[in-house]
C-alpha cells in the first residue's frame, strides 16, 4: 500500500529529467500516473515502465493541454494531483541577441504552459473535489540570473502566479505550490555544463531530489509555498519579506517638503 493510493497524477515535461522521476516516484507511492509530453517515444517509454498512460502533448498549446486533462478523466477517472513541469532554457544573455521566435518559444512552455495547465487542473479537480498542483519555478525564480533573464523572467510569473491563485484555490480544496530547484541533472543544463560542474567539484542534483520534493508538497496540505531545493539540503520554503506600507498622516512623508 502506498501514500497515493487511489489518486491519479499527471505530470507534463514527463519523458525525461525532474518529470520522469517525479512521475516513476508517484506510481511507486500508489498513483496512476499520466505522462504528458511531446517525446512520444520517451513519453511513452516512461508510460509503459510505471503501468501509466501517455498523452502526447504541446503544454504551450491550450488545445493540446485540455485534451490531455480530459484524457486523464476519461481514462483514469479523474485528476488529483497535477505536476506542471514542462520547461525549456534558451542561454541567451544579450538582450539585443534575442530575436522574437526565440522570446515567444520560451514564453509558450514556460509561461503559457503553467497558465493552461493550472486552469485545466483546477477544473479538473473542482469536479474531483480538491486536489494538489506543484508547478516546477527554479532558483532563478527567486534571484538573479544573467545568464539567461528571459528564462529567469518566465521563472519569477511562475512564482508570482502561483502564490497569488493559493488563496483563490484554498476554499474548494486546492493547494498550489512550486519547487524552486538550484542546478539539477537534466537536459536543460546540458552535458557539457554538467561534465564542468563535475571538474570543479560543485554538486549536481539529481532529478530524484526533486521528485520527493514534489511527493513532499503535495501530501503536505501547505499551499502558496515555493521550495527551494539545493544539494545535499532537505527542501526548505523560502521566506518572503513583507514590503513597507504606506505612511499615514502624521508621518513624514517623501519626498521632504523642501524638496518638491
Amino acid at each position: 500500500m502506498g501514500d497515493l493510493d487511489g489518486k491519479v497524477a499527471l505530470v507534463t515535461g514527463a519523458a525525461s529529467g525532474i518529470g520522469r522521476a517525479t512521475s516513476e516516484l508517484l506510481a511507486e507511492r500508489g498513483a496512476r500516473v499520466c505522462v504528458v509530453d511531446r517525446d512520444t517515444a520517451g513519453g511513452g517509454a516512461v508510460a509503459d515502465a510505471i503501468g501509466g498512460i501517455f498523452v502526447a502533448a504541446d503544454c504551450g498549446d491550450t488545445t493540446d493541454v485540455d485534451a490531455a486533462f480530459a484524457r486523464c478523466e476519461a481514462d483514469l477517472g479523474g485528476v488529483d494531483i497535477a505536476y506542471l513541469n514542462a520547461g525549456i532554457a534558451i542561454g541567451v544573455a544579450d538582450i539585443t541577441a534575442l530575436d522574437d521566435e526565440t522570446y515567444h518559444r520560451i514564453q509558450r512552455v514556460n509561461v503559457d504552459g503553467v497558465v493552461y495547465g493550472a486552469r485545466a487542473a483546477v477544473r479538473a479537480m473542482k469536479r474531483r473535489g480538491g486536489g494538489a498542483i506543484v508547478a516546477t519555478s527554479s532558483l532563478a525564480g527567486i534571484i538573479a540570473f544573467p545568464t539567461d533573464p528571459v528564462y529567469d523572467g518566465g521563472k519569477h510569473f511562475v512564482v508570482g502566479f502561483v502564490r497569488s491563485l493559493a488563496p483563490t484555490l484554498e476554499p474548494l480544496g486546492i493547494t498550489i505550490n512550486t519547487v524552486n530547484p538550484g542546478i539539477t541533472d537534466t537536459n536543460i543544463i546540458g552535458r557539457d555544463a554538467k561534465d564542468a560542474l563535475d571538474r570543479v567539484g560543485f554538486p549536481v542534483m539529481p532529478a530524484s531530489q526533486i521528485a520527493h520534493a514534489v511527493l513532499a508538497l503535495v501530501t503536505s496540505g501547505v499551499t502558496g509555498q515555493c521550495w527551494v531545493c539545493q544539494a545535499g539540503r532537505e527542501p526548505v520554503p523560502y521566506t518572503f519579506r513583507d514590503v513597507p506600507g504606506p505612511r499615514t498622516g502624521g508621518t513624514t512623508s517623501w519626498p521632504p517638503e523642501d524638496a518638491q
